[in-house]
């Protein structure tokens, strides 16, 4: 007998909208603030804003949506979500969304 097929597990994942950049967290600082790696070719000082602060926990390497400042945008920037999971970044990385990074994780 043929064995069932699995079927995909349907998840849904965050797309970035706006402003919103793809990042990759690169080094924590403290005080919820880190250095991440954003997908424009910038590399901003990103903190978790108070309301998350609590319920977002963030590692090195983990892949984030950044929301960068109006002012010093540039350089700074709130993390806004955080992708849990390999599939949600499995599915990022098939949709194209994280084509040009250099790094492997």
């Amino acid at each position: 007998m043929a064995q069932p097929q699995e079927e995909p597990e349907l998840i849904r994942v965050r797309i970035p909208r706006g402003r919103e950049v793809l990042g990759i967290v690169q080094q924590r600082l403290g005080g919820s603030r880190m250095r991440v790696l954003c997908l424009d070719g910038k590399e901003r000082i990103c903190r978790i804003p108070g309301r998350l602060r609590r319920a977002l926990w963030v590692r090195e390497q983990d892949v984030v949506i950044i929301e960068p400042w109006e002012l010093g945008g540039d350089e700074k920037g709130d993390v806004v979500h955080k992708y849990r999971g390999k599939a949600e970044v499995d599915f990022l990385k098939r949709k194209g969304y994280l084509k040009n990074l250099d790094t492997e994780f």
